[in-house]
């Protein structure tokens, strides 16, 4: 687990919700083949989804999801159910495309030199953010630390403080990546805006 972070303070609820049957989970830690199939159906799609955006690469996103099955069969006794299975999945998926984008870039997050203050404007996303196709290809451009940070944030409910801490920074990273990042989305998602106007 990532310096500063914790069991406790790096699992936010999710918008996405799977009601997973206890039953199934036992069956799981038992050994069962067809348990462990049908939890790898429900949460394929949610896993590759979020390593998807968070690596910005479909090839990429599918090795994520890959190893976090792995890692899924091989922990899956850790599990007590004392947190939601999808939780508890979705933390490991996490932790996966994080370390593969340091592996990519052969270096760590890099902190900011300068402090940049958030203007309430700065952590919502733009109105031309709810066409999903637009800010999907929006992400894509963004440098790597920056679409994580956005969407570890806007999707699945981290706080700074949580996200500096998966990355080994602090929140004032976060805070930072996050302004700049959402500033460059209303750039281009601005910008689209008025082409698709004038089309």
């Amino acid at each position: 687990m990532p310096p500063g972070a914790s069991k406790t303070d790096v699992s936010p609820p999710s918008s996405f919700a799977i009601d997973l049957p206890d039953t199934l989970v036992q069956r799981a830690q038992r050994g069962e083949a067809s348990a462990f199939e049908q939890i790898y159906r429900r949460f394929e799609r949610p896993v590759f989804t979020l390593a998807l955006r968070l690596t910005g690469q479909r090839e990429e996103a599918q090795d994520v999801l890959q190893d976090t099955m792995f890692k899924l069969f091989d922990r899956i006794g850790e599990f007590r159910g004392d947190s939601p299975f999808w939780g508890w999945l979705r933390q490991i998926a996490v932790n996966e495309a994080l370390m593969r984008l340091r592996r990519r870039n052969r270096q760590p997050f890099t902190e900011d030199s300068d402090e940049v203050e958030l203007e309430g404007h700065d952590v919502l996303l733009p109105p031309a953010a709810a066409d999903a196709a637009l800010l999907a290809q929006a992400l894509d451009r963004l440098p790597d630390a920056t679409r994580s940070v956005i969407w570890l944030y806007h999707a699945e409910g981290y706080t700074h403080e949580q996200i500096g801490g998966l990355m080994g920074k602090t929140a004032s990273f976060s805070k930072s990546q996050l302004a700049r990042g959402t500033r460059r989305l209303r750039e281009m998602l601005k910008i689209t805006q008025e082409v698709d106007s004038h089309a």
